[in-house]
């Protein structure tokens, strides 16, 4: 029987047995500025209006299926530590022994859990990989049976929450036929059952309304270069952007954001993907930059040696930024930790560069972040989603009084100022000026005894730290 034909059943028996999956927070959390417990917001006001927007509209933010309603607890040295007790099914087990209707069981009760939890938290967004909602099963005509009858549940409970997909996924890297990457792979009939995922993913995402699609290639890149043609690598992982694009606008939504993440490595050696700079170079190679832009993760911007908000900041800085993982990574760690940030300086930064470009349109802080290992609590869940919220909430508060105050921007212009002082240099920025230009200018300054000094002009490192730190604590005493 095909499971779209078990819904109905399925769904009126989760319906009857009305199971709460997260006792622990009978009610939705609230602001409560002063409050003692840590079920409350102190600075998350979502309808508080900051420089012309709410809160909720600056920060946009989105739970994740995987690490939330996925992860297990386990490790490469440790097993599972995240109790099967919590009421939906962490791990799925061996399907050839459950019947149609325990495999769609699962799933269903994993959608309400979810949305229980997004209800609760009073988040406007959600994101998934296309296996964290459905398992693959023998065949993509059954897997994608399942898929189809498990977003028409989850379509029914966007509708009654107003809960949104922010994006949507597919899953090309857990598989074992994923070894040597889906779009990339040398064997193409791998490549074509990626593309084949890759179909399927889009349309779920856009029957359930998705903003934005994501793209991250965690198997798309190399173990030795030995072994590795990475030009027709590129070529065929160009070929299915390209795919894809055509795809959206045959639905009939060539609105849908797509996104690329970078990642330097993990769990390939070297990752395609490596940095924001890598990825728009890749875009512009192949005539791709109109049509994606970056959805940025800075744990795996940390992992390419960057700071935190480098990839951010530089995918600003050329209207590439479409969305962020709001995550975080250890730095006595080297591999990716996706850890919830609590860090009030490395939010302001972010939320800093987020204004700057007027806020997300399609893109959000999506927490694409898990509880440690150690923290085996239902209420840590909350506890972890809730501290990284009013963590962004402080950022975003922050942020706004240090544009706002413009001091620190009024400094960083004062560094650029001969560039809006002197003709030549407007010149030179107008795209029209030429090397002898240039050179005529350097002779006038030495006939002028005006010549560059030997000393560098300050660059007032320490000076911009000391301000931005004041504005911080200017602002949260504001």
């Amino acid at each position: 029987m095909a499971f779209r034909a078990l819904l109905s059943e399925v769904e009126a028996e989760a319906s009857a047995a009305n199971i709460t999956y997260y006792p622990c927070v009978k009610d939705a959390v609230s602001f409560a500025k002063d409050a003692s417990s840590p079920f409350a917001y102190k600075f998350y006001n979502k309808d508080e209006v900051i420089l012309g927007k709410k809160m909720r509209d600056w920060l946009r933010f989105s739970v994740v299926y995987w690490h939330t309603f996925r992860g297990s607890g386990a490790d490469p040295f440790g097993a599972p530590t995240l109790p099967n007790a919590r009421g939906w099914v962490v791990v799925d087990g061996d399907l050839s022994k459950q019947s149609r209707k325990q495999i769609l069981e699962g799933c269903i009760r994993r959608v309400d859990a979810a949305f229980e939890l997004f209800v609760k938290l009073g988040v406007d967004y959600y994101a998934f990989h296309d296996r964290d909602i459905a398992p693959e099963l023998s065949t993509i005509e059954e897997t994608n049976d399942l898929l189809d009858a498990v977003t028409d549940y989850m379509k029914k409970k966007q509708d009654q929450t107003g809960v949104k997909l922010l994006w949507g996924t597919a899953n090309l890297f857990s598989h074992p036929r994923y070894a040597n990457g889906g779009a990339t792979n040398p064997d193409f009939r791998v490549f074509a059952y990626a593309c084949a995922q890759v179909k399927k993913a889009i349309e779920l995402t856009v029957k359930l309304g998705g903003e934005g699609y994501v793209f991250w290639g965690g198997r798309e890149g190399y173990m030795s270069l030995l072994n590795t043609d990475v030009r027709k690598e590129l070529d065929h992982l160009a070929a299915m952007f390209k795919m894809a694009v055509a795809h959206k606008t045959e639905l009939g939504r060539p609105d849908l954001a797509f996104y690329i993440e970078p990642k330097p490595k993990e769990p390939t050696k070297h990752q395609y993907d490596y940095d924001a700079q890598t990825v728009m170079a890749f875009l512009r190679t192949y005539g791709l930059e109109n049509d994606f832009k970056m959805n940025i993760e800075p744990n795996h911007t940390t992992l390419a040696g960057h700071s935190y908000e480098h990839d951010i900041v530089f995918s600003c800085a050329y209207d590439m930024l479409g969305s962020i993982d709001c995550n975080t990574g250890d730095d006595q760690l080297g591999w990716d930790t996706d850890q919830f940030l609590m860090d009030d300086r490395k939010a302001t930064l972010v939320m800093m560069a987020v204004i700057k470009m007027g806020g997300f349109t399609t893109g959000g802080l999506n927490f694409d972040c898990k509880v440690r290992r150690e923290s085996t609590e239902l209420e840590d869940i909350f506890i972890a989603h809730i501290g990284s919220m009013d963590c962004f909430a402080r950022g975003l508060i922050q942020a706004a009084h240090i544009i706002s105050t413009n001091k620190l921007q009024s400094m960083v212009d004062s560094r650029y100022s001969t560039w809006k002082s002197t003709p030549e240099a407007q010149t030179v920025e107008s795209g029209k000026a030429k090397l002898a230009l240039l050179e005529d200018f350097v002779k006038n300054l030495d006939a002028a005894k005006q010549a560059v000094s030997t000393v560098p002009s300050s660059g007032k490192q320490e000076l911009f730290e000391m301000v931005f730190n004041d504005e911080i604590y200017a602002a949260l005493r504001k």
